[in-house]
């Protein structure tokens, strides 16, 4: 049980042994989002849906991925279903909070806390916007993941990320440059990065770039990025090193009471085309 749920964890497992292992035991690389919204699902009961969900998709997900926005959306009650779903996920699934925190020391170490100690997740995502001494709390947990949001999936996401960045920078976007700063930060081998599925020729410049790190790649689906594109341009040299996030596809497959057998389907067939994707992308690579 994690920490949220009161039961203190003395046994230390690094995040991307823990990845690694629920790689291999499920053969998968997909990514489950777990974020609730009530007048989409087919029940009332936010944790009741989650666990239904978790339970129906467990033996096919590498990891899964609540975005903390939308149980704060719902109040005192939304923080009890969020730990009471993060009780639901077996311990050998890593727990991804998706909150892309970031602010000055003292609060990011708040904001560290509270997801990795309070909720007792395995990784989180932050905003680097403020630079090293707001990214340093979270990189001090060496034990845990810090995937900083590099180039987002939304429409938008180019306003401020393809400004060219002079001097140091080279003349290169500034999504580059925040990849960059997180390869140089990545001194402990616990840092990752956000790449979105909806821009594919980003994210093999991404891959170029940090050769050796997962990337966290969300937009697959409901935002309209292609799963083949995107395991083709991500994957690295293994065979893996990327995290295929899905949520609305999977987790509202149907609004019935089948909703959790309609999230195992998808699932199962999101997870089986990305591994097709994947074992095509390796073969076409060869003998390394």
């Amino acid at each position: 049980m994690r920490p949220g749920g009161g039961t203190v964890i003395l046994t230390v497992v690094q995040f991307k042994e823990k990845l690694a292992a629920a790689v291999q035991r499920n053969d998968s690389l997909l990514c489950v989002g777990l974020d609730p919204d009530p007048a989409q699902m087919a029940i009332e009961d936010v944790a009741a849906f989650n666990t239904a969900i978790i339970g129906a998709t467990k033996n096919l997900v590498c990891a899964y991925k609540p975005n903390v926005a939308f149980y704060e959306a719902l109040g005192r009650k939304g923080w009890d279903a969020l730990e009471r779903t993060l009780e639901a996920v077996p311990d050998h699934i890593p727990v991804i909070i998706d909150a892309k925190r970031g602010d000055v020391g003292n609060t990011a170490a708040a904001y560290a806390k509270a997801v990795f100690d309070v909720l007792g997740a395995d990784a989180m995502t932050i905003n680097p916007y403020g630079g090293r001494d707001s990214v340093e709390p979270f990189l001090e947990r060496q034990d845990k993941g810090v995937f900083v949001w590099c180039r987002s999936s939304n429409a938008g996401a180019g306003d401020l990320q393809d400004l060219e960045v002079g001097r140091e920078g080279q003349g290169r976007p500034l999504w580059q440059v925040v990849a960059l700063r997180a390869r140089d930060w990545n001194a402990a081998g616990n840092v990752g990065i956000v790449v979105g599925a909806t821009y594919p020729a980003q994210l093999a410049e991404a891959r170029a770039l940090c050769p050796d790190m997962p990337i966290l790649i969300p937009g697959v689906g409901a935002q309209g990025g292609a799963v083949e594109e995107a395991v083709k341009a991500g994957i690295d040299a293994s065979g893996a090193g990327i995290i295929v996030s899905a949520s609305r596809g999977i987790t509202y497959a149907s609004k019935g009471p089948d909703f959790a057998e309609a999230a195992r389907r998808a699932a199962l067939r999101l997870r089986d085309e990305i591994n097709k994707h994947r074992r095509t992308a390796v073969g076409a690579a060869g003998p390394s």
